[in-house]
């Protein structure tokens, strides 16, 4: 029986990084399991049914809704991704809707991954999932990460 696909799923990297929506039922964590996710990061306040989906390895990164992200807490996010990669693991991330702040986090991945700069980032992220990066806050952050990044390309 297949299962129900939450919110907003898909790939920013296939086989590495995807965003997606709150996902609030079982099914939807056995669903990003089955697409190959072996770990979540949570960016809201609530935790998700993480109980229900055992196999999936749940990583908490607390941020209010329409927030941006402290520097502190996107590198957390990349070195749980470059961890998980290294492995072979794949990593999904997720707010509320899966457009501000998990776009955020994934246009600071591309800045690192693909060595862009952050407003490419931010124009990328929104190609492949619109919606993203909601506030002027969130795209100061990614802007922000290049600035301070740039200098280890």
């Amino acid at each position: 029986m297949a299962t129900k696909a939450p919110g907003n799923f898909s790939w920013v990297d296939k086989g590495k990084v995807a965003g997606l929506a709150f996902p609030h039922t079982a099914e939807h964590l056995h669903y990003i399991h089955e697409q190959g996710v072996h770990h979540l990061v949570t960016l809201t306040m609530n935790s998700p049914p993480m109980d229900t989906c055992p196999m999936l390895k749940w990583h908490r990164i607390k941020m209010p809704d329409f927030t941006a992200p402290s520097m502190d807490q996107i590198y957390k996010y990349l070195k749980i991704v470059e961890e998980s990669n290294a492995k072979g693991e794949a990593v999904a991330v997720h707010c509320a809707h899966g457009n501000g702040r998990t776009g955020t986090m994934l246009a600071c991945y591309l800045v690192k991954t693909r060595k862009i700069s952050g407003q490419d980032a931010i124009n990328l992220i929104r190609e492949i999932r619109p919606g993203s990066i909601e506030v002027i806050e969130q795209e100061r952050a990614v802007v922000q990460f290049y600035q301070h990044y740039k200098s280890n390309f």
